[in-house]
């Protein structure tokens, strides 16, 4: 069971009677007036060649209007062309071709001219083009050649047409051409491919356009594709293959841009159309492309990716949109980019568009036309269609730039005025009538009109009415007491009372009275409230065996004076009641379910004012009562509902409920939680109102006064919740006077001139009475006078006619029928700010470095910032750098230092830049004045890292070093260092450095050796100094990952000459005759003192103490760092280790990676024999050695 959300006419019911409230006011059409063009053709109006033309050109006024047209700033004879004619009391223009002509001698630029007595309107220039879809030119393509793994564009080159076509790409057997990031079409409709594949022979590829008038398609002959290629197409294969190319021996290579060309490029766009960026890449693999911009980042609202990521679309673009956005492409054999400089350009937009002007005689007016683009519009007033200039004068106008002021108008003054305003990107033109009447006020809607709205919504009653002077307008209720504005009632410029919320109280009859100083005129509303419709007992979800009857309950409350109509929904679509089913005022009921009954019903309960509705689920179960794979997806274990609520020991503040729990379903039920609702503030919302153990299932309830209750409760387990029990039944409770205040009392200035007093409305179980209402009171803090005070029944009231920003002390009391609510505490709230009046004087710049300034001002006098003081703001911009071919974006930055501060410090500037500054005092309305522009220079400062830093490898002697530019040189470069280094794992080898002019981006390094890596460190400088450095390193070499092997190869190649064996054989005997030595000194003196030789010595628990073994040690010969000993002493061989053996010679030991020798030998005694009796196993050939002595 489910309630659904309001159905969407509701709101826009709601929506419609907010709109057009603040809407101008229209001169009835039984007075004169002057003529209002009401329907135009578009400036660009293309049309089909195959039908009239239509131009059209509406217009009112009284008396009507007569009209004439221009072609082309010359008028348009429309009597003298037999094709050419002007539709009755309209001046439309239709030009027939049934009888033969051509529409191309139609073309030019059209005008309207509506006219009576009272002056002439213009309609827009119309530029009238008829449509054109030229045929393809005839043309034979030979096949394209192209090498596999090339790129390649199909160029289309359709035929100009009007509108221009739209482009898409088929075989010549009508088939789409499947697109990706490999192939796809551009915006300017040719065909890319960023690398060629042979499967891209097994089709043709034709170009088709499509035009938008004649609904024509024309195609293209097609293109043939023959790939050349070194393995033959094999699609599985390829299919299978990890790696596509390598598998078809296509070469990789780094991406290099199709479209557009270069490095760099430059695009220009209006305000308001949709930016489009479009990057295609070649390369092998197919390059990825990603987006940027400069200094910022892509605005995340309003950016969209396109074509495979290929193209930047950013909707209504603004002057926030220009700058430097680039694209980036890349594969893994490289990067490259494409910067482009999006410049925002505006046509004319309005910032204040002219409007009528009604004024009774002896007043004064202004009409206004502000517009606003890039370039700047210029503003041209005319009168009646002619220039301003030549119009008869006329005393008692004044034009000021792009204001007309009328002073002392006299009904002489009637006319239209048009404002015409352009730039090189297009133009506006506004009519706007000037009318000089004297009319006493009159009311434009019918009398007495009857008005029914819904209980707590909110309403609208309209007062059209007229006048000149234009009347006031104020509302009555009952035809008495004060002006009906403020807390629950808002009256809108064109008469309109809105009532926030309706009450019952709130019925009555309402008076609008418009007055003006020819007389007054009034107009009544009857106002009826009537209750909402609600479904009260609603349809549940129920289960059901097949063959069954089914009972669906809908018990509806309504407003009995409202006609009630009850319908249902199947599936959310209008149920067909059959033979099988009974509609019922209160239910549904369905006999003989069958398997197509199985749904979702919702009841509608409907009124000519409102409905309500609800929603149930009805799941039809098989013969042996398996659930469908609906009831099996619902969680199990839930406790069924509470039933048979009960009321007792009913009291003034308390009431005892009771309730039968459900059945726990295996779970034990841990809490219960009791919800009310209340059926005045917010009838349907259930709060939760207390919750209680679930051992437990009757409690005694603490209740508000004036509150009609209604409890449910809803039983919790460890699995969840169940369904809420069914509503109890009503109890009121007694009415008492508040026992508390509104809270979060503020008084803030909407306005300059007052105060909006605001608190958060108390809920329905704080107000303890009917009717709560707040009384409101203020005064001026410093004058301590009277207070004043106002009763509302809203959370809002608004002071008026206040002084700018003084304190006031503000209390809001509750008060219903029983009483007032306790004494409040006083706020303290503040007028309207107004903009501040003066800028900061005496501002004073200093340089601290290339990239920050410091500000120093005089504050500026308290009574001139007119509210709250924010913040002293300081407006910059960098107005050029001083490399004069450098670009820079010219948009505005600011700084803000908050509080009544003297001094600040602005940082993040460009160095070496000219910057423009202006500070201004802000306040909680805005900003004031500016002062004095100032200008100052950053020095240089050091440069930004150099741009894309590329490190190729092309072969194991060379490496190929490029770099560009940095972004930002910050001033003007010097040049460039490079710092190098060589590394082999973790060691490293002497750095090198470089110093490059700066104009050098490239370089090459020789290798050493083909085994170690380079570490690169560059950056940029200036005078000042180096800049940000980036590092890069040199690319693996493939062999790298097994270095031993080409080590050993090298050692290999020095063991094979003789010098070296001879020499290994003088040191391997030097070596034995020492051991001799050492092993009879030994046994004549004890054991040879070889601790003190070795790295660590060995503790007095060494096992090596007890069986009288030793080590000896050289220190200059120690195992390599990371070898391992093994339990018998022998150092176990690494990943860089050789062996003697490999060099012919028996024994443990190792070359170190400079040639020497390392030795280690080692002799185990058994632990059995005594020191004079040694016997060793000749486990080596030094221990034979031993064993011989």
């Amino acid at each position: 069971m489910a309630r659904p959300q309001p159905p969407p006419w509701v709101h826009a019911a709601v929506l419609l009677c907010l709109l057009g409230l603040g809407g101008a006011i229209e001169i009835p059409m039984d007075l004169s007036q002057p003529p209002t063009i009401t329907k135009q053709s578009v400036k660009d109006h293309i049309v089909d060649p195959r039908d009239n033309i239509l131009i059209e050109c509406e217009a009112k006024g009284n008396p009507a209007p007569s009209f004439h047209w221009t072609r082309n700033s010359r008028f348009f004879n429309v009597a003298k062309d037999p094709r050419v004619s002007m539709r009755r009391r309209s001046g439309t223009l239709v030009i027939d071709f049934r009888s033969g002509g051509r529409p191309e001698e139609y073309e030019g630029e059209y005008q309207c001219f509506a006219r009576n007595k009272f002056g002439t309107a213009l309609s827009n220039r119309i530029r009238l083009q008829v449509s054109k879809s030229p045929l393809w030119p005839k043309e034979n393509l030979d096949p394209v050649v192209v090498q596999e793994g090339a790129p390649l564009t199909l160029q289309c080159n359709p035929p100009p047409g009007l509108p221009s076509p739209v482009i898409f790409w088929m075989s010549s057997s009508m088939e789409p051409i499947t697109q990706d990031k490999r192939v796809s079409q551009g915006h300017n409709g040719d065909l890319y491919f960023s690398n060629v594949m042979v499967q891209d022979m097994q089709t043709d590829y034709s170009c088709n356009a499509r035009f938008h008038f004649t609904h024509t398609i024309q195609q293209k002959n097609p293109f043939t594709l023959k790939v050349l290629t070194n393995h033959p197409y094999n699609d599985s294969s390829l299919r299978n293959h990890p790696d596509m190319y390598s598998a078809r021996g296509v070469a990789e290579r780094t991406p290099s841009f199709m479209y557009p060309q270069g490095t760099a490029s430059s695009q220009m766009v209006l305000r308001g159309m949709d930016l489009l960026l479009e990057c295609i890449a070649s390369g092998v693999p197919t390059p990825d492309i990603a987006w940027y911009k400069k200094g910022g980042d892509l605005p995340a609202d309003k950016a969209k990716f396109e074509n495979f990521n290929k193209a930047l679309r950013i909707g209504s673009v603004s002057e926030e949109d220009s700058g430097e956005y680039f694209c980036l492409a890349s594969n893994k054999m490289g990067s490259i980019r494409h910067t482009i400089s999006v410049r925002v350009k505006a046509a004319p937009y309005w910032l204040d568009e002219p409007k009528n002007l009604i004024l009774a005689p002896g007043e004064d007016g202004r009409l206004v036309c502000r517009a606003n683009g890039n370039p700047k519009p210029t503003v041209q007033w005319m009168v009646n269609g002619e220039p301003l200039q030549s119009a008869p004068p006329n005393p008692n106008r004044e034009v000021a730039g792009d204001t007309i002021i009328f002073r002392d108008t006299q009904i002489s003054s009637r006319a239209v005025y048009q404002c015409n305003t352009s730039n090189e990107h297009g133009y506006l033109l506004a009519n706007a009538f000037v009318s000089v009447l004297d009319v006493p006020p009159r009311m434009m809607s019918p009398r007495n009109q009857l008005i029914r709205v819904i209980l707590y919504n909110r309403t609208r009653l309209d007062c059209p009415f007229f006048g000149s002077p234009i009347p006031t307008l104020r509302w009555f209720k009952n035809g008495q007491g004060s002006n009906l504005d403020g807390g629950n009632y808002h009256v809108y410029e064109n008469g309109s009372l809105e009532i926030k919320m309706i009450r019952k109280e709130d019925q009555g009859i309402y008076t609008c009275v418009a007055t003006n100083i020819l007389g007054k005129a009034e107009n009544q509303v009857r106002l009826e409230v009537k209750d909402p419709t609600r479904i009260f007992r609603m349809p549940e979800d129920q289960a059901v065996k097949r063959g069954t009857t089914v009972q669906l309950e809908c018990r509806v409350k309504h407003d009995p004076s409202l006609k009630l109509t009850v319908s249902w929904l199947k599936d959310d679509q209008p149920l067909y009641i059959g033979n099988r089913m009974k509609k019922e005022d209160d239910s549904l009921t369905i006999f003989g379910v069958a398997e197509r009954d199985q749904g979702s019903y919702t009841c509608v309960a409907s009124t000519e004012l409102d409905q309500d509705r609800a929603k149930a689920y009805l799941t039809v179960l098989a013969d042996q009562t398996t659930p469908t794979n609906r009831l099996a997806a619902l969680p199990k274990g839930r406790p069924d509902r509470p039933r048979d609520l009960e009321l007792t020991d009913l009291a003034e503040r308390s009431v005892r409920l009771t309730w039968i729990p459900g059945d726990d379903n295996n779970s034990p039920i841990t809490d219960y939680v009791v919800q009310f609702e209340e059926d005045q503030f917010q009838p349907g919302v259930w709060h939760d109102h207390s919750k209680f153990p679930g051992s437990v299932n009757s409690a005694v309830l603490q209740l508000s006064p004036y509150v009609n209750y209604q409890f449910r409760v809803i039983a919790v387990n460890e699995v969840g919740s169940s369904h809420p029990s069914l509503p109890s039944e009503r109890y009121r409770t007694s009415g008492a006077p508040p026992e508390s205040n509104p809270s979060d009392v503020k008084g803030e200035g909407t306005r300059k001139n007052n105060m909006e007093i605001t608190w958060t409305p108390m809920n329905a179980t704080s107000a303890f009475g009917p009717n709560l209402r707040y009384i409101v009171k203020w005064r001026r803090r410093e004058t301590r006078e009277t207070w004043n005070n106002a009763t509302v029944w809203g959370s809002r009231y608004v002071v008026g006619q206040t002084p700018v920003y003084v304190p006031y002390e503000i209390r809001v009391q509750a008060e219903n029928d029983f009483g007032k609510g306790p004494e409040p505490d006083t706020v303290i709230g503040y007028s309207g700010e107004d903009y501040p009046r003066a800028a900061p004087t005496d501002v004073k710049i200093r340089v601290l470095n290339s990239t920050a300034i410091s500000l120093q001002w005089n504050r500026v006098y308290s009574d001139t910032v007119q509210g709250q003081l924010r913040e002293y703001r300081a407006y910059y911009w960098r107005e050029s750098s001083l490399l004069k071919s450098l670009w820079v974006s010219q948009k505005r930055q600011q700084a803000g230092f908050p509080g009544d501060r003297l001094r600040g410090v602005v940082s993040r500037l460009f160095p070496y830049s000219n910057y423009k500054l202006e500070m201004v005092v802000v306040n909680g309305r805005g900003d004031g004045p500016r002062s004095e522009t100032k200008e100052f220079t950053t020095p240089e400062g050091v440069p930004s890292a150099p741009r894309r830093f590329r490190v190729r490898q092309p072969n194991l002697q060379t490496i190929n070093l490029e770099w560009d530019h940095p972004e930002h040189p910050n001033g003007i470069l010097t040049g460039y260092s490079l710092r190098y280094v060589p590394f082999n794992g973790t060691k490293l080898g002497k750095q090198m450095v470089e110093n490059f002019s700066p104009n050098q981006t490239k370089f090459t390094v020789q290798r050493a050796d083909p085994v170690s890596r380079y570490r690169f460190t560059l950056s940029a400088r200036t005078q000042v100094g180096s800049g940000e450095a980036v590092t890069e390193e040199s690319p693996a070499s493939p062999n790298e990952a097994t270095p031993t092997a080409a080590y050993t190869n090298n050692r290999a190649d020095i063991a094979t000459q003789g010098w070296f064996i001879g020499l290994m054989c003088a040191i391997a005997l030097l070596v034995l005759i020492l051991l001799i030595v050492c092993f009879i000194k030994r046994s004549r003196g004890g054991k040879y003192p070889v601790r003190e030789k070795k790295d660590v010595p060995l503790g007095p628990e060494d096992p090596k103490e007890e069986d009288g073994s030793f080590d000896y040690s050289d220190e200059d010969n120690k195992p390599l760092q990371g070898s391992q000993t093994s339990l018998d002493g022998t150092i176990k061989q690494q990943e860089s280790d050789d062996s003697l053996v490999d060099y012919g010679e028996g024994g443990e030991g190792q070359f170190n990676e400079d040639g020497s020798f390392i030795g280690q030998y080692t002799v185990k005694k058994d632990k059995e024999e005594t020191e004079g009796n040694e016997s060793s196993e000749a486990t080596s050939p030094v221990n034979a050695i031993y064993s011989l002595a």
